[in-house]
């Protein structure tokens, strides 16, 4: 019986799939992993957009795999969506699947985190580069110019971490050349990650005066295990999820740079819709920023 009813079940999720993408206007969104905050916020804006668009969206979650966000793209590809939106979870990785739908003539428009080829309509991001600077001006001036920082990087070929990077270096380098970068590795955007890599660390280092983390899933894993230690020292993350925001509220974490995932979400569907509707994609990637803003506690002491 039980077999009867997950064969039924299987029989009508792919009815429902099939009259999904019979009614002609379907978006397909990929997106690196719902297992983040972030992500999750992005897809419901997303889906909120779509829903007013009178778009279907359908999303599916790589899990931060390579292999698997290629198979997704190419299982959209398949069933003709009109429009292909792409979180990659390897900038460069990517990029064949992008060119299947470039092949296909499926416009593609990538989210957060841009692909290193193929042809892309539209990149809707936040200002990463500029977003990195930003962090790194307020551990500047928290700092008074002088002193040494942790810095942990996300996934290694991903266009947020390489700009986060290339702002904060970039800004310590030009106008704060009195903090040294003594420490600087990859926890992969993941909070476990974040925490093992930051033990390692406070026992290499008796200095540290401050770390910046390229998301707030790596500081909050930082912070678990600075607070462990029994140091205080001022931690910045990027994102502003809602733990981060807890954390800054709470005078636990310095300060979270901002981003609108839900904002993102919503411009990348609306500019599918535009495709939809006739309009023409740029002959070349048309940037879409999205504003950043920094998320502090001015009641806080460091």
């Amino acid at each position: 019986m039980a077999r009867r009813i997950g064969v039924f079940g299987l029989l009508a999720s792919v009815w429902l799939l099939g009259l999904v993408f019979a009614q002609g206007t379907v978006v397909g969104l990929s997106l690196s992993t719902l297992n983040n905050p972030f992500f999750v916020t992005l897809r419901d804006g997303a889906l909120e957009a779509a829903k007013k668009a009178g778009i279907q969206l359908v999303v599916l979650d790589a899990q931060d795999r390579v292999d698997k966000q290629v198979a997704d793209i190419e299982d959209l590809v398949q069933r003709r969506v009109r429009v292909l939106l792409v979180n990659p979870t390897d900038s460069a990785a990517v990029v064949p699947a992008i060119q299947r739908a470039n092949q296909a003539g499926i416009p593609v428009i990538t989210v957060d985190r841009a692909a290193s080829g193929g042809r892309v309509a539209y990149h809707v991001a936040s200002d990463n580069v500029s977003g990195g600077r930003m962090a790194a001006e307020f551990i500047c001036n928290l700092l008074k110019g002088k002193g040494k920082v942790v810095e942990l990087e996300g996934i290694p070929g991903t266009s947020a971490a390489r700009d986060r990077g290339q702002g904060f270096n970039a800004y310590l380098k030009e106008k704060c050349p009195g903090i040294a970068v003594v420490a600087r590795q990859t926890a992969n955007f993941d909070r476990a990650q974040g925490l093992t890599v930051m033990e390692n660390i406070l026992q290499a280092q008796r200095e540290i005066d401050a770390v910046f983390a390229h998301n707030d899933e790596m500081a909050l894993g930082a912070l678990q295990a600075i607070k462990a230690s029994g140091r205080k020292i001022p931690v910045v993350g990027f994102d502003a999820t809602p733990d981060a925001v807890k954390a800054v509220e709470a005078c636990e974490m310095a300060a979270t740079v901002a981003q609108q995932p839900a904002e993102m979400g919503r411009i990348a569907v609306e500019k599918a819709a535009e495709l939809i509707r006739g309009g023409r994609a740029p002959a070349q990637t048309q940037f879409i920023p999205v504003p950043l803003k920094l998320v502090t506690n001015p009641r806080c002491t460091w």
